[in-house]
């Protein structure tokens, strides 16, 4: 539950902080709930499953290192990530179609079910905590919160961070 602090925008000198104070009751909000959807899905894929998963379905299949390097992350954080969505049968590891020596990564069909239950379930989320706002505040939210992300991606990368996120990460997934 909201705190009166946590709604306040009035915080200092200026709008910047006001932003910075938004900004992390976000990321406290977000973890709390895990921002996770609705219903028996609610919180029951981790953020790192999600993404990984969410790029593979995006993208098709891939080596470690290409998955790792669309998400801005090291190799070794990839392999460790996707190790248990291998043994829980959510990611497959293939040979590839032109060497057959090199190995890569594909969405299982139940990867790929599991991954719709949980869009589902999250959009659904999306949708309870914007009710009330008009399809052009979405539209402005999400414009501008994948801004955001992408400003903060390109900055790590510029700072050369292995772990932050990176590529299109923070990119909106397409619309379904």
């Amino acid at each position: 539950m909201p705190t009166s602090q946590d709604m306040t925008t009035d915080l200092g000198p200026g709008l910047l902080d006001a932003l910075q104070h938004q900004v992390a009751v976000f990321a406290r909000r977000a973890e709390q709930t895990r921002l996770g959807g609705v219903g028996q899905v609610r919180n029951s894929m981790d953020r790192a499953a999600y993404l990984l998963l969410n790029r593979l379905d995006q993208e098709g299949p891939m080596g470690v290192k290409a998955l790792a390097a669309g998400m801005g992350i090291d190799s070794s954080t990839v392999t460790r990530q996707v190790a248990p969505l291998v043994d829980t049968g959510l990611v497959k590891r293939t040979s590839h179609p032109d060497d057959g020596r090199a190995v890569v990564l594909q969405l299982s069909p139940r990867g790929q079910a599991r991954l719709d239950e949980v869009r589902a379930s999250r959009r659904e989320l999306m949708r309870q905590v914007t009710d009330g706002w008009t399809e052009s505040e979405r539209e402005s939210f999400c414009t501008l919160l994948t801004r955001f992300n992408t400003a903060l991606s390109a900055r790590q990368a510029g700072q050369g961070t292995a772990e932050g996120p990176a590529g299109t990460e923070g990119q909106a997934p397409p619309a379904s």
